[in-house]
């Protein structure tokens, strides 16, 4: 065994000795700060929430008028023409029924009773028509208020740093405010209402209050017991929604993991099926006990407010019925009041009801604007020099760390890469190679020290006009849903149309994948989603290829871009890497040390730090990391000899 084979067996048991060491079992949740909490409970009290209404109509009607603002005019005008026709009814009500009542001692007077039967249909009927046009108003709105939500979360998202990807938590707030951009489409439906119910409900106040002001506030005492019911059951259902999230997201997670064709094969061939469904199971069941729980809890309170409802219904009930006993209200008025009455009823169910689905919804509404709030507070906020084709890029005793990181991935890095020249960076996993693209193409910024295009911070430099200077083949790219040109021009195609793309097809070999599409460079490759073709791994290697040499951007940056492809087509692309340098400063990132002899020149990176730099031939001799990694890499001829010889 060589020298390399022996310290390798040497620290493969140092490694089993530290496996072999008890650590503590960690459980599969989702946990990060500023996450989701039961510490939200103090903010959930019946006096809050209630406070929270009219901030939540606000809310709303601030988007809707940003949309539409006409709509917005005429919904509210609408809103208050019905709520005074409805008090006008129920005082017309009074005269109607007084005139009806002498009219059974004497029919003459029954045509006094035309204006105000007249003002009761005409109130009714304008109530109903104004009804059809709040909710064509509420219909047209409420798509609208839907996407300026969405568009303002996607906005924040794609405008703000990158770095806010790596703080813990980011992409989950991103999925708790889509909840909320889905539930944007009630909001205005459900503050209509609410605001209909209210001014139901105001009219039958005043209406009570004129004909026996004692009457107001037995009213109010029968409707704050059934609206703190309302607002505590949505506490308590709100509590369980919080209590299950990091559960939920679990579940969600494993059955993608579960379901996607990415893994399909490994869930069959390790048999793993039955222990993710076990987890999933778990998961479900604290799911399903925590809003068990909650249902029951719900229930009781329903109950007791139902119960605390219908003693004082029955107290304003009984106070009517003495009233008109003892004389204090005619007939007339008693009439009017159990019309009153039943309207306030009416508008009261209303109030808690729509008051209730509001608040509801209002709470997933503030998961939207605090993520929204959050990523425009890591808004690229850069400077305003625009770039031309960078000629020197260079790192200054450049450090980085990520967020909530205990230490720095990079420690004081010294780099540069000129037009023309091709720079290779290796090292082990880890090392902070791909950092160092992030900070090269201006991804991050860097915690200290200076990233330099021609001399120019990439701090001061306008981020969008930078990264058209920039293109960059990542280890994951990404496989747009999009037709094989698209998904090699990025939807920028240049004043030479197709002529480019199939250049840049055939310096990256993608030339021999679009022959094969049935519709060559107008092929949607997405079959999952729209019937389009699916492309092997390696093929689709070929089309991120494509993508820079299509693009006429100054930096060219590449992270093993040829992982997934055979002997014949990674040659290819190698050999045209030097005519892709012409204009450009590429920095190619690769673990197949051989490929690096293309370079000009080789950075050695380890745990974060360059190490070693220089000619391809000039490092493989002298002692150093690169020179290990290469005798690792040519380790396996000799092993392939030693089992010969036995």
């Amino acid at each position: 065994m060589t020298e390399t084979a022996d310290r390798l067996h040497d620290e493969s048991g140092e490694a089993d000795d530290v496996a072999a060491a008890p650590a503590a079992e960690e459980e599969l949740a989702f946990d990060h700060p500023g996450g989701d909490s039961l510490e939200l409970a103090d903010l959930l009290t019946g006096r809050t929430m209630a406070r929270r209404l009219p901030s939540l109509i606000r809310r709303t009607f601030s988007l809707a008028w940003q949309v539409d603002r006409t709509a917005v005019g005429v919904l509210l005008a609408c809103q208050i023409v019905s709520g005074i026709s409805g008090a006008l009814g129920l005082f017309a009500t009074t005269e109607a029924l007084s005139v009806l009542i002498e009219t059974a001692h004497d029919t003459s007077r029954l045509p006094a009773a035309i204006p105000a039967v007249a003002l009761l249909a005409g109130t009714a009927g304008l109530r109903a028509l104004l009804g059809i046009a709040i909710q064509a108003l509420s219909n047209r709105l409420s798509p609208r208020i839907c996407r300026e939500a969405e568009y303002k979360m996607l906005e924040a998202a794609t405008n703000s740093e990158q770095a806010a990807y790596d703080h813990p938590g980011f992409n989950d707030r991103y999925d708790a405010a889509e909840r909320g951009v889905d539930v944007s489409r009630d909001m205005i439906g459900q503050s209509q209402n609410y605001i209909s119910s209210l001014a139901t409900l105001i009219a039958a106040a005043v209406v009570l209050a004129s004909l026996y002001p004692l009457l107001l506030p037995l009213l109010l005492m029968a409707a704050v017991p059934q609206a703190i019911a309302a607002i505590r059951g949505e506490r308590v259902t709100y509590l369980a929604v919080v209590a299950t999230h990091k559960d939920r997201r679990v579940m969600t997670m494993l059955r993608w993991h579960l379901i996607a064709k990415d893994q399909s094969d490994q869930v069959r061939t390790d048999t793993l099926a039955p222990y993710l469904l076990s987890r999933y199971k778990a998961s479900a069941e604290r799911v399903e006990a925590t809003s068990d729980t909650a249902a029951w809890d719900r229930a009781k309170i329903a109950v007791v407010g139902a119960a605390a409802t219908g003693l004082a219904s029955s107290a304003v009930w009984g106070a009517v019925f003495l009233l008109l006993g003892t004389g204090r209200i005619s007939a007339a008025a008693a009439g009017t009041a159990v019309f009153a009455l039943r309207s306030a009823a009416t508008g009261l169910q209303g109030l808690v009801g729509y008051g209730r689905d509001l608040l509801r919804t209002g709470l997933y509404l503030d998961d939207w604007e605090r993520f929204v709030t959050e990523a425009a507070g890591q808004r690229l906020d850069r400077g305003i020099i625009t770039p031309q084709r960078p000629r020197h890029i260079a790192l200054r005793k450049v450090s980085f760390r990520y967020p909530e990181a205990d230490e720095d991935t990079l420690h004081e890095v010294d780099f540069e890469v000129r037009q023309g020249e091709i720079v290779a960076v290796v090292g082990e996993n880890g090392s902070g190679k791909s950092t160092l693209m992030k900070l090269l193409s201006g991804l991050n910024l860097a915690s200290s020290g200076v990233v330099t295009w021609d001399g120019v911070s990439v701090a001061d430099l306008d981020p969008h006009a930078m990264w058209r200077q920039t293109s960059v083949v990542p280890q994951d790219f990404a496989r747009w849903p999009m037709t094989a040109r698209e998904n090699i021009t990025l939807g920028q195609p240049c004043a030479e149309g197709d002529v480019a793309v199939k250049r840049a097809a055939r310096a990256s070999g993608a030339d021999d994948v679009i022959r094969t599409l049935r519709s060559g460079l107008g092929t949607l490759l997405a079959r999952e989603w729209w019937g389009g073709v699916a492309l092997s791994p390696g093929q689709w290697q070929r089309i991120a290829v494509a993508r820079p040499a299509h693009r006429d951007a100054g930096l060219l940056v590449m992270d093993e871009p040829t992982s997934d492809l055979d002997a014949r087509a990674e040659h290819r692309i190698f050999t045209g890497l030097r005519g892709m340098a012409g204009e450009r400063a590429v920095v190619l990132v690769t673990h197949n040390l051989a490929n690096t002899s293309v370079a000009d020149r080789i950075v050695v990176m380890d745990k974060g730090r360059v190490v070693q730099e220089g000619a391809f031939h000039e490092l493989v001799n002298q002692p150093g990391l690169m020179q290990e990694l290469w005798r690792l890499q040519q380790d396996r001829a000799a092993y392939r000899a030693e089992g010969n010889d036995a």
